[in-house]
């Protein structure tokens, strides 16, 4: 009897029919004097729908490059001889390029929708004449803060509930509820309305957590980590860009455009419906993206028809079956890893095969360690002292400018260092800000798509993480000292005072999503652990801009602008003690070496299986 042989050639499975002396000399394929002998039937994956399969001898299954990015899985049956099943798989260290796109897009969508109510917040809040005009100001932030105070609720929740279900499911319902809940805030008649629909949002969004549980589920190899990491952040600065724009230009049209919205029209009734509508058409291309090309990246629940990446095969290597195979599918076991590294393999006893049948309690993991919880308190206070920036950045820029005209640079500088150079700001009109903010989104993303990849690169990330942590005070010292600046030279030392700062903060957020994953006790426990550090940082993000308003608003009445500055820099000298709590690695011993070392190895699946099954 010959022995059917199997290899892989280009975009080509190639099965040729060998006698026991061609096996033995392991020649090539076989002469055409046997080749009717290939009478076959062929079973194989959906994947390979479109293959054509050649009449002349050797057999050949040839399948389409755009099958390449997915698992394939083919079995051939030769009369009298056992079949033969071949697995191929795209290269599980490729960086996942298609797949951080697809989620990109629909990240993309969410940011736009989240702070295109920014411009708007306080004009909408005076319309529903809430209280006395002095109070728009808290019910905006009130109305913006709605979100935020929803998510920190329920993004644990989120979270664990993505691994049980999948992060896929998870990620697509909270893209509906946004689209929901920015349709109920355009159609609100009045501001409880509006801040239901603003909490609804919240509470049924969990994206931030889960995306980045997905990001570290793409991602094999630990170099790939950065850009990766950096991708997310890159994709909320261009939609935090978007957003405003979108919210500022379309809110309330019958005042830009009256001929098109004419009074009575639904959008004269309802003046911030446009903006809504149009984050929320966004969100649904966002859905329907995901729902048909995104992939899930739960390890557990993906397709069947994935091959595990310690499976992979490579076009170069032969697929030779053997005579004595199982008779039995493999199955690929792998301990629990965290991180980048995947699980060693393990040799299977008769009895390991006889447990595979039976059903086990998922282990559970404890996500309560020292190195999670100091990394969570470390992003927590980046968060917190981050947003106040935000908060604070166009409420001095546009402040009406401090008098200081009539003291020397020496005095200017002494009542710098007092922190009393008086009260105000720049006095910069909302234009000039708006294009400020605009020059800043471009330096954030340059930092992001540039600088952070290459200084990941050089550092490492722990280090990295350290020194940026250790410098970020510096950014918030710098901002009041621009009321020592003459206005001819204010608008480079804005720039220069918002390039140390992109260059803290965009770099120091993806470290911290990149030393969070790999403190994770197992890839099973990631999207609890995300979600307990979204909600963490979302109520961060709740409790700085009125902290930080509150802090202003004193600064200015006792003569001291710069009091929410120094204020947010003692919080950031905080994070810089802080982070030297932190434990370097999460394993002391060489575990964590030798289960990379064997990653490495690659593990070829070739089963023959007895065609009477």
């Amino acid at each position: 009897m010959g022995h059917l042989d199997a290899s892989i050639q280009n975009n080509t499975f190639v099965f040729a029919l060998l006698d026991h002396e061609e096996k033995k000399k392991k020649k090539s394929p076989p002469d055409t004097s046997i080749s009717p002998r290939l009478a076959t039937t062929i079973t194989t994956h959906p994947t390979l729908a479109a293959c054509t399969l050649s009449t002349l001898p050797p057999l050949v299954l040839t399948f389409p490059p755009s099958a390449q990015r997915k698992s394939v899985f083919v079995c051939v049956c030769v009369s009298e001889l056992p079949c033969v099943s071949v697995s191929y798989s795209r290269d599980p260290d490729a960086f996942p390029t298609v797949q951080l796109f697809l989620l990109a897009i629909v990240r993309l969508a969410e940011p736009i929708a989240l702070t295109s109510i920014f411009p708007y917040a306080w004009e909408l809040v005076k319309r529903y004449e809430v209280g006395n005009e002095e109070d728009a100001s808290f019910y905006a932030g009130l109305l913006i803060s709605a979100f935020s105070l929803a998510e920190a609720l329920m993004g644990m929740y989120w979270g664990g509930l993505s691994d049980k279900i999948g992060r896929k499911p998870v990620l697509l319902l909270g893209c509906i509820g946004t689209m929901f809940s920015l349709v109920m805030v355009g159609f609100a008649s009045n501001i409880w309305l509006a801040l239901i629909g603003r909490a609804l949002g919240g509470l049924l969004n969990g994206n931030i957590g889960v995306i980045q549980t997905m990001v570290g589920e793409m991602v094999k190899k630990p170099e790939h980590e950065p850009r990766a990491y950096s991708v997310m952040p890159f994709v909320w600065s261009i939609g935090t860009i978007l957003g405003p724009f979108i919210g500022g230009t379309m809110a309330d049209p019958h005042k830009s455009w009256p001929e098109a919205f004419p009074v009575g029209s639904l959008f004269y009734n309802f003046p911030y419906l446009l903006p809504n509508l149009v984050c929320a058409a966004l969100l649904f291309v966002s859905i329907v993206l995901g729902w048909f090309l995104l992939q899930e990246t739960h390890p557990d629940m993906q397709s069947a028809s994935s091959v595990a990446p310690s499976t992979f095969v490579s076009e170069e290597t032969p697929l030779l079956a053997t005579t004595d195979a199982m008779k039995r599918p493999a199955v690929d076991l792998r301990d629990d890893t965290y991180g980048s590294v995947r699980g060693r393999s393990r040799s299977l006893s008769a009895g390991d095969w006889a447990q595979l049948d039976e059903k086990k309690e998922e282990p559970s993991y404890d996500i309560f360690t020292k190195r999670i919880m100091t990394l969570v308190v470390a992003l927590c206070i980046f968060t917190y002292h981050s947003m106040t920036y935000d908060h604070l950045m166009p409420i001095f820029f546009e402040d009406d400018r401090a008098d200081s005209g009539s003291m020397s640079l020496f005095s200017a500088a002494a009542s710098s260092v007092a922190g009393s150079l008086g009260a105000g700001g720049l006095g910069m009109t909302t234009r000039a800000v708006g294009m400020i903010m605009g020059v800043n989104g471009v330096i954030a993303l340059f930092v992001q798509a540039v600088i952070f990849p290459l200084a990941a690169q050089k550092f490492g990330v722990y280090r990295l993480f350290i020194a940026v942590t250790v410098l970020h005070p510096i950014a918030y010292v710098l901002v009041p000292n621009l009321l020592l600046v003459p206005e001819a030279m204010v608008y480079p030392a804005i720039y220069f005072c918002l390039a140390v700062r992109n260059v803290l903060s965009i770099i120091l957020y993806p470290l911290l999503l990149i030393l969070i994953k790999e403190a994770a006790p197992s890839p099973k426990a990631l999207g609890k652990l995300n979600g307990m550090a979204a909600s963490a940082s979302a109520g961060c993000r709740m409790i700085a801009p009125p902290i930080a308003g509150l802090l202003y608003t004193y600064g200015t009445k006792i003569n001291c602008s710069g009091l929410a500055w120094y204020g947010s820099a003692v919080v950031a000298v905080i994070g810089a003690v802080q982070c030297f709590a932190v434990p370097r690695q999460r394993c002391d011993g060489g575990e964590e070496a030798g289960r990379a070392d064997v990653a490495k190895q690659p593990t070829i699946v070739v089963t023959e299986v007895d065609e009477r099954m």
